[in-house]
């Protein structure tokens, strides 16, 4: 109903300027009968509020995308430069007031005058406001308060906010991760990342429910045992569904960094401008280095996805494929390197056994033999 309304106030805006364009062109052209210059006057005012109502759709959506663009870069914009902006441009439409009333008795251009000049004396006046900001609110101690607040948001500006996703606060990680104190500023939880949690803790699904609860209980061990400082967004964004989308409009809001362990969250936050700091890539970057032609003892557990491959895998949990090795599957055997692959899902260690069929089954009896005896011991 509303757009409806709105559609119509447009459409008579748009015809109110057709009647004034016709009555001016025939008033122009002089010698126009009264009559031939009504009925082009209703003419020219129904078609042009007809053309006006058709556009109404794509005009509004226009605006409101305007609108949305224009409060995300207030909501970035430092407080203290809106002020000083603000300041600067109020004095530059008073200047270009007084220079307009001071010309506009100039022939053709002087009804011109007071408009440009207040385009470019308002312009003038935003961006010296902006650049002069410090000694624009330091001549005003009534601002003082608005220079202490926006230190504090240029510092959140900074990427002193780590925004927390719901996948890593369920992984756990995060926790054991601000212990060490290697995450630095405050993180920052969403109200919409905390429904999430409850929705999943209160799952019928018995391994949901798990997840939900142990990110729950990660959150308080976070806020009560660790020193750390903890703030909840209590505002949401009704016009974004996906949790994900939410999230990187929420950095950039903040100009936080989003902490995650989600791939897809990690590659569609980088393609927007916002940083990342992906768990699993720290995990990696910390896991001892294997370089192929080195060897080590695995534990082959499961079949690989490709003929004759087994699967094990490091305390870490890298997982080693080891190729040939199938006929080993229950076996601890000594293996070589010969490549890895290392991607921001994970790791992945390629090998072969370190010994030919019957040596390696030699090998593989004598190894058991010995941890047996030291079992025994």
């Amino acid at each position: 109903m509303l757009k409806k309304i709105l559609r119509v106030l447009i459409a008579l805006l748009i015809a109110a300027g057709g009647l004034s364009l016709s009555l001016f062109l025939t008033n122009f052209w002089g010698g126009v009968p009264e009559q031939v210059k009504w009925a082009i006057t209703g003419l020219a005012t129904i078609v042009v509020g007809l053309f006006g109502y058709s556009i109404a759709p794509l005009l509004m959506t226009w605006v409101v995308q305007i609108t949305e663009w224009l409060e995300v870069r207030l909501q970035k914009t430092p407080t203290g430069d809106i002020m000083a902006g603000a300041i600067g441009i109020i004095i530059g439409l008073i200047i270009a007031n007084l220079l307009g009333t001071s010309f506009s008795k100039l022939p053709f251009i002087g009804a011109y005058l007071p408009m440009v000049a207040s385009l470019i004396l308002g312009y003038l006046g935003w961006s010296v406001g902006v650049k002069k900001k410090d000694e624009v609110l330091s001549a005003l101690n009534v601002f003082k308060f608005v220079k202490d607040k926006d230190k504090n948001k240029s510092a959140a500006q900074e990427g002193n906010y780590k925004i927390l996703d719901t996948s890593v606060i369920i992984d756990g990680r995060i926790a054991d991760i601000c212990k060490s104190g290697f995450i630095d500023g405050a993180l920052l939880i969403p109200n919409f990342v905390l429904e999430e949690l409850r929705h999943i803790a209160d799952s019928s699904d018995l391994l949901k429910r798990n997840r939900g609860r142990r990110g729950l209980d990660i959150l308080n061990k976070i806020r009560n045992e660790l020193n750390v400082k903890v703030q909840i967004w209590e505002e949401d964004f009704e016009d974004i569904m996906e949790v994900d989308s939410k999230l990187v409009r929420l950095a950039q809001v903040v100009g936080g960094q989003v902490v995650t362990n989600d791939y897809n969250l990690n590659k569609v936050a980088e393609l927007q401008g916002v940083k990342v700091l992906n768990i699993n890539e720290l995990a990696n970057a910390v896991k001892p280095v294997v370089l192929p032609g080195e060897e080590m003892q695995v534990q082959l557990i499961k079949d690989g996805k490709e003929s004759g491959q087994g699967v094990g895998y490091l305390d870490d949990g890298t997982m080693i494929v080891v190729e040939n090795s199938k006929k080993y599957i229950g076996e601890t055997i000594p293996v070589m390197v010969t490549s890895v692959l290392q991607t921001a899902a994970g790791r992945m260690i390629f090998a072969k056994p370190k010994y030919s069929d019957k040596k390696q089954s030699s090998q593989g009896t004598a190894w058991r033999e010995v941890n047996a005896g030291v079992s025994r011991s």
